[in-house]
């Protein structure tokens, strides 16, 4: 029997690297008997660290999606990385995700990881509570992190749990317990169960005051959300349970609040209250708004494509999902779906409006990291998560729906690749193997890109960082029996023009089948807008016949591909036509292609061309005696130090620098500090690369 969708829950555990994000969820796993016994980051045994990457660096790398069960609800939980590199399986999970456990560590606090992610949270609208983890760290800071949500976050947390002693002392204050500020009592963990058992007890005397102050601010925020509830408070200084956790829900669920939690998932405290806040506050498919997207078909009795639809998370709605992830497998690659309306059968015909084909789902998998279970029913209702074999050429971010009910749901979006490397075979024999190779990783990884450059022979990889090419690398190695070579990794700079150029090209040329005739006139223009390239028509209505326009813009689209004057990609500028001219019986297709290509490629040639270079937001973390040689280390990659602040005893500088300074920073941040020091960076923007790059680049 299928979970009713009111007792479904989708979410997610994000957070910056080393906050405890696997462990949580092991605990998690634990907790709700999906585990005999929880696994360890360090030992590399977690069920959603399962690839041997993984295990062997201690970080999470993949997203790693699995089904619990916790009070009756069905609790799908998608563990994802906390690496920058990584990013994008941050981006795509939330996409589909309807509400996400965002763990802090309470030694470091908010970091440069923590800002994305919570980003990438608002973007998706995607309600959230949080987990103060690592309580009993040196060093730890219930306050402290509590206050940088609010600040550095902009969140609205509000704490349900305060910890009983911080971090691990000498002298009888060591984390020992949490207090539960709506029951106003004490929770006390066993740590022979492994915390699956813990005692309820009074409040210690010591830290009854301190709770009393908590809750009243809790009562407050819960009391100024409805006017009555607001008026008994005034009366009676108090709220009802069932009322707080009435009105909290519904503030989480609009994004106004984020009910906050604390503990040790290391050692097993406070966890499980962790998975009732999942089931009380986050929502169920049910309490998020129909997902909406175009239809992609013209209506039957005219018009035009493009009319809005909308989908319920209702199995009496034609069917219709988005594949947020592909996995590699033996017996055909599994599509990562979320189902969104309607019921998903295995067998059945789907259509991909992006490409207007039609994809068959063969199977459906239950997956469990990295083991998977065949679903019974053979059919998944609305509202649910699931694994599908079958479809061919559905890439992440396709949406699969009922053929006689299409619609084109939004896409995800991912950040622009930051890095790039030549590789080659190590045998000529291996060509064909390494380009079949590089297609199906490109297909799983939407941050990993693989062009030929016609010119140099060369095959050039990108992707978000050194880490992740290293890892897709290795996983050529494994995976695909392919050793390549590979050298120095190079910036993927852009190229943009600083001021306007335009270019009239007249084609006139006589062939076998008579003359051919095309004029064109157009400009090349800074411009900034959502998308790197704009493209533009000035012509006045039915100057130009349809199609030879249609044909026209077609060749701008694809001309802009092949990048400016160096052979970068084009970013913020705008080609704009400004005249066409045709002649009957001698304007074709061909004229029009060879007369755009021209002023296209004339105007990128004539233009003055500026590099840009991506520039990274660093966030360096170093003791006090390592500053002075941080920093002159820094300034001497011409990185800017925009802010610093304390941290404890540590100093946390944000930073700004240009990528191509950065490569091997890693090892040089040890050296300097003993091995004390770390950082963190992520994609910031593009910006103007210094004029001797590019002059060494034109030769």
């Amino acid at each position: 029997m299928s979970t009713s969708i009111d007792q479904i829950r989708n979410i997610g555990i994000i957070a910056h690297i080393d906050a405890g994000k696997t462990t949580t969820t092991e605990r998690i796993l634990y907790y709700a008997k999906f585990l005999h016994r929880p696994g360890g980051v360090d030992e590399g045994t977690t069920a959603t660290d399962f690839d041997e990457e993984e295990a062997k660096r201690g970080i999470t790398i993949y997203s790693a999606a699995i089904t619990c069960k916790w009070n009756g609800h069905t609790i799908n939980i998608i563990d994802t990385p906390g690496h920058v590199d990584f990013t994008a399986e941050v981006e795509r999970s939330l996409r589909v995700l309807d509400g996400a456990v965002v763990v802090f560590s309470a030694m470091e606090g908010v970091e440069a990881q923590s800002e994305t992610v919570w980003r990438q949270a608002d973007k998706y609208n995607v309600p959230r509570i949080c987990f103060i983890n690592k309580m009993d760290r040196i060093g730890a800071s219930f306050e402290r992190t509590f206050e940088e949500i609010q600040k550095r976050l902009r969140g609205n947390p509000v704490a349900l749990q305060i910890p009983i002693g911080e971090g691990t002392t000498s002298t009888g204050d060591s984390f020992s317990g949490v207090i539960d500020l709506i029951k106003m009592q004490a929770l006390f963990y066993d740590q022979e169960s492994m915390g699956d058992q813990f005692e309820v007890q009074e409040i210690p005397e010591a830290y009854l005051e301190k709770a009393q102050e908590w809750r009243a601010k809790l009562l407050e925020s819960v009391a100024e959300l409805d006017e009555a509830v607001l008026e008994q408070y005034y009366e009676t200084e108090d709220i009802a349970e069932d009322v707080i956790v009435r009105l909290l829900r519904e503030a989480t669920l609009k994004g106004d609040l984020q009910p906050t939690f604390c503990g040790s998932s290391l050692n097993y405290i406070g966890v499980q209250p962790v998975l009732d806040g999942v089931t009380s506050f986050l929502p169920s498919p049910l309490d998020r708004p129909p997902v909406e997207g175009i239809n992609p078909q013209p209506k039957k009795r005219g018009g035009e494509a493009g009319g809005h639809e909308t989908r319920g998370p209702s199995v009496d709605e034609p069917m219709c999902g988005l594949v947020f992830k592909i996995q590699a497998d033996k017996h055909g690659d599994l599509c990562f779906m979320r189902v969104y309306s309607g019921q998903l059968k295995s067998g059945s015909r789907l259509l991909n409006p992006r490409t207007g084909k039609k994809e068959l789902v063969s199977q459906l998998w239950r997956v469990q990291a990295g083991a998977r279970e065949k679903v019974e029913t053979d059919s998944i209702d609305a509202g649910d998560i699931i694994g599908v074999i079958g479809p061919k050429e559905a890439v992440t971010g396709d949406t699969l729906c009922e053929i006689q009910h299409p619609i084109l749901l939004e896409t995800i979006s991912f950040p622009e690749t930051v890095i790039s490397m030549a590789v080659e075979p190590e045998s000529s024999a291996d060509r064909k193997k390494l380009e079949d190779t590089l297609q199906k990783l490109s297909r799983q990884d939407p941050t990993f890109k693989a062009v030929a450059n016609e010119e140099t022979g060369q095959t050039i990889v990108s992707g978000m960082g050194e880490l992740h090419l290293e890892v897709l690398r290795n996983r050529m190695q494994k995976e695909f029996n392919l050793s390549v070579r590979v050298h120095k990794p190079r910036v993927s700079y852009r190229e943009t023009v600083t001021a306007a150029v335009e270019k009239e090209v007249e084609f006139n040329r006589p062939s076998a089948n008579g003359n051919m005739y095309f004029k064109v006139k157009l400009r090349l223009e800074p411009f900034k807008g959502d998308k790197p390239i704009s493209i533009k028509s000035q012509l006045k209505p039915n100057e130009l016949n349809p199609e030879l326009e249609k044909e026209l813009m077609e060749t701008l689209r694809l001309g802009v591909d092949g990048g400016g004057q160096v052979g970068f990609p084009l970013m913020n500028v705008q080609f704009v036509v400004l005249d066409a001219q045709s002649r009957e019986g001698e304007t074709s297709d061909v004229a029009v292609e060879a007369a755009t290509s021209e002023a296209l490629h004339g105007c990128i040639m004539d233009a003055k061309i500026q590099l840009l270079e991506p520039i990274m937001k660093m966030e360096v973390v170093t003791p006090d005696e390592f500053r002075g040689n941080i920093q002159a280390d820094l300034s001497s990659r011409n990185a800017n130090v925009l802010n610093s602040e304390w941290r404890g005893d540590l100093c946390v500088m944000e930073v700004e620098a240009p990528l191509s300074q950065l490569f091997g920073y890693s090892t040089q941040i040890r050296s300097l500090s003993q091995g004390r020091a770390s950082f963190s960076m992520e994609p910031l923007k593009y910006a103007a690369a210094p004029q001797s790059v590019l002059k060494e680049m034109i030769g």
